[in-house]
């Protein structure tokens, strides 16, 4: 398995797929930018690359991954949080060895992008 889904991530994705039409998946992965280099990628999707993607079921959601990606966010956790703010999902890359302060750009390693703008 790729990733981690917490159960509270689990419940607001969840809930947010009702909104969708039947047989959406959740895509999760990296793209280049942001002012770390790396940037990540959240949404839904109904489109698989049978070639580029990967398919997991995790904590009850599906989950697409291109295989491109899965170096980068191996063993990645994406929680959910709710605060007096308001709540959002919170993303713990463990390959990750640098973080701007947004909080949704990073660098690996092997892999660091090309620096831009948070």
């Amino acid at each position: 398995m790729a990733i981690n889904i917490t159960d509270s991530a689990r419940d607001q994705i969840k809930d947010m797929m009702k909104e969708e039409s039947e047989g959406v998946r959740l895509r999760f992965g990296a793209k280049g930018g942001g002012c770390s280099g790396l940037s990540y990628s959240l949404g839904f999707d109904y489109d698989v690359n049978e070639d580029l993607d990967k398919i997991y079921e995790i904590n009850e959601i599906p989950v697409i991954i291109s295989v491109v990606d899965i170096p980068v966010i191996q063993d990645t956790t994406i929680d959910f949080k709710q605060n007096m703010m308001g709540g959002g999902f919170a993303i713990d890359n463990p390959n990750a060895v640098m973080a701007c302060g947004c909080g949704s750009s990073f660098r690996t390693k092997e892999n660091a992008g090309t620096p831009g703008d948070c």
